[in-house]
């Protein structure tokens, strides 16, 4: 009998005795290849003879019954005690990893940094691009809406790329030409040519998630796969913790230019170290088997969106709804406590910083937890209670307390998304390792990328009664509230409904592969 991990395209002609898996012969069954009146007999299934059948076709068949058949089972599933013998693990000893892990894993971490560290930058000089270019912050926020909009375009590009060739060369040629246009950002002189610089940084954004997910996912041991997954996360609050921190030190004391110019030097430093990489082990091994196999690329690809379609629908829309999550209590919270609320730049600063400390720490705890209580376990939880603190995140007036609604909102909404880049990379199919996760996440981002301009437009539309110096105050706190309240229901619900496949191996069984297959 064909094992599983050998060529789909393998022909078989299964025999009765062969067939022990019942959720196995009854896929058969419904695929044709097996006699439904002969299951149950003495005898056993009797194989129909006339229709070869491919072990790629039975798992198909056996797919499509379990996506539309056993969803209660899986909802079921959250309500179970978790498995005993799957302890927590000491974090300490998760954390080592060889040489070459940490140095794959540190440049993925500073790869997604960078890339928000760029993102961010627009959000914390809203109000100062505003007034350079003469334009509404409802204005400048279509610069994010379009770096999002464009970011899946990237994340197929770049996917496609480091599934055929490997992720090393396209991660550098991505980091060299995100440098360039993030130094040109800094020289725009109207709104128009900031919009364009964007337009094409969202493309370089969105190719570089996919690329260093695959590579950091494909590196690291199984059993700290949750930690890490955590930490890759957290890498984009870093990101925006230290947007903050350039913004406070360098926007009062020279200008909003100043901070695209400065935030390259991190940007050339992980240029320098992505030359040092080695290519990814796992995906040597599957390019050795594509090989080895009749399909073509284009092939492998049609058979993966038949065998998988319900998969790939699913993870968008659940990434649109993440995205919403993250963008809508992220991008526009300096402006809400500037306009809003009246307070300085350096204590909308101090919010971001505080919002960032919660999310990283939040991001790591519940992605390590995410090895114990499993992927969507974890993101229920994060989602019940993070939707308890949205009210400490917007309402006060006193800044100390909306200081503590920054921090744990985000140690929830953060703490849900430390689990994706492991749950993202464990369902994607094993070819596609670089482009599922990367356009999934990315075609989630397109439907969000409205998430900050909503909340701008409608604040503006609905503002506060009161004026403050004769001047309309938008009323950002509320839209914030009730779309983020929204979306952690629709997070909570989605994560429900899905799959998960914690702890799966990356490894494909091949021929061992040389070193010269570079």
């Amino acid at each position: 009998m064909v094992s599983i991990n050998e060529a789909d395209s393998a022909v078989i002609n299964p025999r009765a005795e062969d067939i022990r898996s019942v959720s196995l012969t009854s896929a058969a069954s419904e695929a044709g290849f097996v006699d439904e009146a002969s299951i149950g007999s003495e005898k056993g299934p009797i194989v129909n003879e006339d229709i070869p059948v491919s072990q790629g076709q039975v798992h198909a068949a056996r797919r499509r019954r379990t996506w539309f058949q056993t969803t209660f089972s899986h909802v079921l599933e959250l309500f179970e005690r978790p498995d005993p013998r799957n302890k927590l693990k000491n974090p300490i000893r998760l954390l080592k990893l060889t040489p070459r892990q940490a140095f794959t894993f540190s440049v993925a971490c500073l790869g997604w940094m960078v890339d928000s560290l760029d993102f961010f930058c627009v959000t914390m000089t809203t109000t100062e691009l505003a007034e350079a270019f003469g334009k509404e912050p409802s204005d400048i926020t279509s610069a994010i809406t379009v770096t999002l909009m464009l970011r899946p375009i990237g994340a197929l590009l770049f996917g496609i790329i480091a599934d055929r060739y490997g992720r090393r060369i396209p991660l550098i040629v991505n980091l060299s030409l995100f440098t360039v246009i993030e130094l040109a950002s800094g020289f725009a002189q109207n709104l128009e040519t900031f919009i364009g610089l964007r337009a094409i940084y969202g493309i370089l954004m969105g190719g570089e998630w996919g690329l260093g997910n695959s590579l950091a996912m494909e590196v690291l041991p199984v059993e700290s796969r949750g930690i890490f997954s955590g930490i890759l996360q957290m890498s984009y609050s870093v990101g925006n913790l230290v947007a903050a921190m350039l913004y406070y030190a360098v926007v009062p004391n020279l200008n909003w230019r100043a901070l695209y110019w400065i935030s390259i030097i991190p940007a050339a430093i992980t240029i320098v170290m992505s030359l040092f990489l080695k290519e990814s082990e796992a995906w040597k091994q599957s390019r050795h088997q594509q090989r080895n196999s009749a399909q073509t690329y284009y092939q492998v690809v049609i058979d993966m969106l038949k065998q998988h379609w319900i998969r790939c629908i699913y993870a968008v829309i659940f990434m649109a709804a993440m995205n919403f999550l993250s963008h809508g209590s992220q991008d526009l919270y300096p402006t809400f406590l500037k306009k809003q609320h009246g307070f300085s730049p350096a204590q909308a600063t101090v919010g971001t910083v505080v919002g960032n400390l919660g999310a990283i720490v939040g991001g790591i705890f519940f992605g390590y937890i995410s090895e114990y209580l499993g992927r969507r376990r974890t993101i229920v939880i994060c989602a019940i209670i993070g939707a308890c603190f949205v009210p400490l995140w917007i309402l006060p007036n006193s800044f100390g307390v909306l200081l503590a609604g920054a921090f744990f909102i985000q140690v929830f909404v953060q703490g849900a998304w430390g689990v994706i880049p492991a749950y993202l990379a464990e369902i994607s199919p094993d070819n596609f390792r670089a482009t599922f996760p990367g356009l999934s996440y990315q075609l989630g981002n397109l439907i969000s990328a409205s998430a900050s301009q909503i909340e701008a437009t409608m604040g503006e539309k609905n503002p506060l009664p009161e004026l403050r110096d004769g001047e309309t105050v938008p009323n950002y706190g509320r839209v914030q509230g009730i779309l983020i309240g929204i979306i952690f229901c629709c997070v909570l619900v989605l994560a429900v409904f899905g799959r998960e496949e914690k702890g799966k191996r990356f490894e494909v069984k091949s021929k061992p592969v040389d070193d010269d297959d570079d």
